[in-house]
């Protein structure tokens, strides 16, 4: 069971963007000694609160600062950009870091209407996704003779290809293709059990992959006391309730008490949308870890979690790391 880590480069209030990108740096230097395997940043436009919003550069950065474990894009919004300019983008990543840079590509915009103006994406863009994603791939398979546009760096580069989703498109896609597939439970769970037997019933073997590989995004919020990391969960709480109603803002700080700051109406939608989630001491956490693979069965999990304070976001990754290598141990026995 490989275990990986989602990180968006928050920034949190009090804080600055370049304060964010310092401590991703930081914090992968820690993932990799920690035995991660794979490091991802995810593009999101005109948040904040969130700093990866140049996700290929951000990737160069932080396979710079390591060495051994993957790193890449969860995702990369592929209506944004010209597969071209992705291909060479990515195989820039691969000539420079060989057989560590991994591309999970999604068709959503990473913003609000007002982003997809700014970068100019029509809005029927998404729907030539699946076509975009067979273009990509050949863009950065074998060098084709007569080939009128190449990716130069990225052809013949075989970068890894992920499909991301949060419903059953994403499903369909990554099983017509025969790619891998990652979904999006962390904040849209409501397809989750659903989107993974679709994947694996319509799953079609391809050159890359030979049968259906689901990872599965596990929110994760663990200290040494269950009291401290239910506290450190209202700061994800709060942003994402937030985000819903239209206050997009800097990672907020942790409460003592959410029904301060969060009415009671929300809060079952926002448990809803949170509910892939392991909160608690290491103890808690390692046994909702486990219940939740033993219900989903994914092949490979990817955890995340915003939290305010630096220093609690890397014991809680540093804790998720020692649970995670023992429910592997326990899957290998």
């Amino acid at each position: 069971m490989l275990y990986s880590l989602l990180d968006l480069s928050p920034v949190p209030e009090g804080s600055a963007a370049a304060d964010a990108l310092r401590n991703t740096g930081d914090l992968a230097r820690h993932a990799e000694s920690w035995g991660y395997h794979r490091y991802w940043m995810a593009e999101h436009h005109n948040m904040p609160g969130i700093a990866s919003a140049a996700t290929a550069v951000l990737i160069g950065h932080v396979a710079g600062l390591t060495s051994r474990m993957r790193v890449g894009a969860g995702g990369i919004m592929l209506p944004n950009h010209a597969p071209l300019a992705v291909a060479e983008a990515f195989g820039t990543l691969a000539t420079l870091y060989p057989d560590r840079i991994d591309l999970g590509l999604g068709r959503a915009p990473g913003g609000d209407h007002a982003v997809m103006r700014a970068l100019g994406v029509h809005p029927e863009r998404s729907e030539q996704f699946h076509n975009e994603v067979a273009e990509l791939r050949d863009l950065l398979g074998p060098p084709q003779e007569g080939r009128a546009v190449r990716a130069l760096p990225g052809e013949g580069t075989q970068v890894p290809l992920w499909i991301l989703g949060s419903s059953l498109h994403g499903a369909q896609v990554a099983a017509m293709l025969g790619l891998p597939y990652a979904f999006a439970s962390h904040f849209a769970p409501t397809m989750l059990e659903q989107a993974l037997e679709v994947y694996r019933r319509y799953f079609k073997p391809s050159e890359t992959l030979e049968k259906p590989h689901a990872m599965m995004a596990v929110n994760v919020f663990a200290a040494d006391t269950e009291s401290e990391a239910r506290r450190l969960r209202t700061t994800m709480q709060q942003a994402f309730y937030r985000l819903r109603t239209g206050q997009p803002g800097k990672l907020p700080a942790p409460v003592d008490d959410l029904a301060t700051v969060v009415p009671a109406g929300a809060m079952p939608a926002l448990n809803e949308a949170l509910r892939i989630s392991a909160v608690g001491d290491p103890a808690q956490v390692e046994d909702q870890m486990r219940a939740l693979i033993a219900r989903h069965q994914p092949d490979e999990v990817i955890l995340t979690g915003q939290i305010h304070d630096h220093a609690a976001r890397l014991r809680s990754f540093e804790i998720a790391a020692e649970v995670m290598g023992r429910v592997s141990r326990a899957e290998a026995a």
